[in-house]
Parts: C-alpha cells; sequence; structure tokens
C-alpha cells in the first residue's frame, strides 16, 4: 500500500447532491491492491483524521498539488488524429473532405499502430484515463489500438466501426463480414485487463438496415459490451436519415427499432433532440456524450442541458477528436460552459441558457462520464472501492495561472480558473490504476 498527501479533489456519491465536490485542502489517498492486479482506493480524506490509521505506510507528500480524478473521455475518434484542425463548412463535407480519406490509412497495421502508440501517449499527457474510442472499419485498427492500450493498462472501450454503404472504397464495409469481424474482435478482446469492446455503427445513414439488425443481434448476444454511435448532430444529417428512414419516429428512434438502445449505449452530439427523444434516452439508460468542442468548430448547434436534466437522461463530455479541436478536458470543459450559457432553440423562440457551476463540468468529465458508461465507482473519482487512476495537476503551472489560482476565495474559484487558464501543462502527471 502506498499513500499521497496533498489536496484531493474528488465526488459525493451519499449524503449530497452527486455533482457536488470535496475538497481536503491537506487531504490523504492511501492505495493499494484489487481485484485483478488493479490499484484501488482503500481510504481518502483529511490528512490529520487518516495518518493514524496507517502507521509505517509510505507517504508521498506533494505540497501545492492537488489529486484529482483521471478523466473520462465519453467520444473520441483515435484514427482522425491527423486531421484535427482541418477547415471545412460542416459534418458531411468534413467526413468526405478529410475522414474517409484519412481512414482509408488505416488497412495498414503498421500505420494503425504508430497513430495508436501517439493517440494513447496523448490522451495520458491530457489526464485522461479511460477513452470511450472510434477505430475505423478496419479490423487492424481495433487490434492496434487495444495493443497499445494493453501495454499502458489504461481503461479503454474501442470496437470496429461499421458502415456497409454511403462511404468510399478503403473505408466501405461488406454487411456479413463486417458482423462476423465485430463477433470476432468481441470475443477476442472484451473484459481483456481493463478493455472494453464497443459494437459502433458509424451512424444510421452509413449502415445498412441489414448491418443495423445484425448489431442489434450482436448487443443482446453480449449484454455487457458497449454501443457508440452519433445521432442528431447536424440538421442536414437529420434530414438525410429522415429520407433514408421514412418509418422511424425520429432519428434516434432508427437506434431503438433495431434494439441499439439500452445500458452501456453512448451516442454521441443529442443536439436535434424533442422532449419524445429526451424520453428515449431516459427509459432505455442510454446516454448522451457532450462534444462542444467539435459541435462549435463544425456550426453543429447546442446540447440542451437543460432539456437532459429536465428529462433525467445521462451525459458527460467528450473530446470528440478531431471534429473536436483539442485533447485538453481543460479546454472541453471550457466549451462545455459556453455551450451552456448559449441560448437554445425550443418551439420556435430562444431560451436563455444556463451557466453550469465549475464542480458540475468538472464532474461531466469525470464522475459522470463513469456513470454514463455504466461503471460509476469504477472509475471517474477517487471514493475507496474506486480503481486509482488518477492526476497530479500543478495550478502552478503557468504565471497566470498560479496568480489566478493564488487569488481563488473558493472551490469554485479554484476550479474555474483551471478551467478557463488550464491545459496540458496543468496536468504534472498521469497514474494508472494498474502500473
Amino acid at each position: 500500500m502506498h499513500a499521497y498527501r496533498a489536496a484531493i479533489l474528488r465526488f459525493a456519491t451519499d449524503g449530497g447532491p452527486h455533482r457536488s465536490a470535496v475538497y481536503e485542502e491537506d487531504g490523504l489517498l492511501v492505495i493499494g491492491p484489487g481485484a485483478n492486479g488493479v490499484q484501488v482506493v482503500h481510504a481518502v480524506g483529511p490528512y490529520r483524521d487518516l495518518v493514524g490509521r496507517f502507521p509505517g505506510i509510505a507517504v508521498e507528500h506533494l505540497p501545492g498539488r492537488i489529486l484529482a480524478p483521471g478523466f473520462v473521455d465519453l467520444h473520441l475518434h483515435y484514427p482522425q488524429t491527423d486531421v484535427i484542425g482541418s477547415p471545412a463548412e460542416g459534418l458531411l463535407p468534413w467526413l468526405e473532405n478529410y475522414t474517409f480519406p484519412e481512414e482509408k490509412r488505416f488497412a495498414a497495421l503498421d500505420h494503425s499502430s504508430q497513430a495508436a502508440t501517439f493517440f494513447i501517449a496523448e490522451l495520458l499527457r491530457n489526464g485522461v484515463t479511460t477513452a470511450l474510442t472510434f477505430a475505423t472499419s478496419h479490423p487492424a485498427s481495433v487490434n492496434a489500438l487495444f495493443g497499445e492500450a494493453q501495454k499502458h493498462k489504461l481503461r479503454l472501450i474501442t470496437g470496429k466501426v461499421l458502415q456497409d454503404r454511403h462511404s468510399p472504397d478503403g473505408v466501405r464495409d461488406d454487411t456479413e463480414q463486417s458482423l462476423t469481424d465485430t463477433e470476432a474482435l468481441i470475443r477476442q478482446w472484451h473484459g481483456k485487463d481493463r478493455l472494453g469492446y464497443a459494437i459502433t455503427p458509424r451512424f444510421a445513414p452509413s449502415c445498412s438496415e441489414a448491418q443495423l439488425r445484425g448489431a442489434g443481434e450482436l448487443a443482446a448476444r453480449y449484454p455487457d459490451v458497449w454501443i457508440q454511435s452519433h445521432v442528431a448532430e447536424n440538421r442536414d444529417e437529420v434530414a438525410w436519415v429522415r429520407q433514408l428512414f421514412p418509418a422511424a419516429r425520429s432519428y434516434l428512434s432508427v437506434y431503438d427499432d433495431f434494439g441499439l438502445m439500452r445500458e452501456r449505449a453512448v451516442y454521441a452530439h443529442c443536439i436535434h433532440f424533442d422532449d419524445a427523444d429526451r424520453a428515449l434516452m431516459r427509459d432505455t439508460g442510454t446516454a448522451a456524450a457532450v462534444s462542444p468542442t467539435s459541435n462549435l468548430f463544425l456550426g453543429s448547434g447546442f446540447f440542451d442541458y437543460a432539456g437532459a436534466d429536465r428529462a433525467g437522461f445521462r451525459y458527460g463530455l467528450a473530446s470528440d477528436v478531431g471534429g473536436g479541436t483539442s485533447f485538453s478536458p481543460f479546454h472541453t470543459m471550457l466549451a462545455a460552459y459556453y455551450v451552456g450559457r448559449a441560448s437554445v432553440e425550443q418551439g420556435g423562440q430562444l431560451r436563455p441558457g444556463l451557466s453550469l457551476n465549475p464542480q458540475h463540468l468538472w464532474w461531466q468529465h469525470t464522475a459522470g462520464a463513469a456513470q454514463a458508461l455504466g461503471l460509476a465507482g469504477v472509475v471517474g473519482n477517487l471514493q475507496p472501492g474506486c480503481e486509482a487512476d488518477f492526476i497530479v495537476l500543478n495550478p502552478q503551472a503557468t504565471p497566470l495561472l498560479a496568480r489566478r489560482t493564488a487569488r481563488a476565495n473558493s472551490l469554485d474559484e479554484l476550479l474555474f480558473a483551471m478551467i478557463v487558464l488550464g491545459d496540458d501543462r496543468l496536468v504534472e502527471k498521469t497514474v494508472i490504476a494498474a502500473s
């Protein structure tokens, strides 16, 4: 067992609002062996209260530092790392001009492996310790990413993209073979070490009814795997789905019609929803991956936080690299703040936005995102029993950050200063529970 003494940030699990942060200015985090060789939190709290319970334990003192849960990224694309920051008029042109040409390269294992190495390093450099990410339609891209994540003992979920229509040569797959490959990859990787498989239709327009039906059958056959896709990101995309699936009540309901909405299903964006869609998310246990930097970059629209909370469905934050503009969770949280403040169209009227509390923003990228994945109490927090993925933050990492955080008069001011001014330099160290 080992202990760390520093300021500690975690989130309440009972006895208070679940989005409320708990902060110890002088705390002790005690970690030690758990199941399957993974380090877990054994105790956490004020140093003065805990130090006597663990006589002789090695304590690493980190004055001026903050220990916080590792970030959980609910949606991103590892094959799009090299097209981040590419100019485009919107989602569909961006896919055609940048994404699909880049993803063709991932048929080669060597290219996939090189990209996976950089991608995992970038996650860890930015303090992301759990990620739900797309691969490409090529099994080689999945094998390369899982192999690299396994080397680092990272908790990572990915899957082969399904796209058997409306896709160019080089990324379009064969319906039957795509489902065969998906099942083989589930059997090879799901539940191995800290890895999980996600059945991954790219989005409804890229999949035939036969492919969606087969994906739903796999989801029923393997109820503990994840499901991930995109929905209602862009108005042109929504109109296209209406043409392709005229019998469906909405874009979202297409996935429900094929058995692809349930616990452990995560859909990116969820912007152009009505109340029936929000109720369907809640009733099926499906979660939304809120992707504010990509939504702003591609001009897609604003996630309706008030509508989500009113309906009561789960959500968390996502970088959505490469449509998203940064791997940094701080940039993502700041963009979510902008989105929350924006006016949202409702019933033909513009309704004023809301100001998202800094604790809520941080919760969305840690404990809230873990809850959306069905991993509450496993990752995204530093409560006893959680896997000990955490980051060491240095609030003096830059001159401006040091100047501002020194003047913080409350936890909200401290967290918000780090959200607004922080980037990868704020993350001094990333600690993985199994390392």
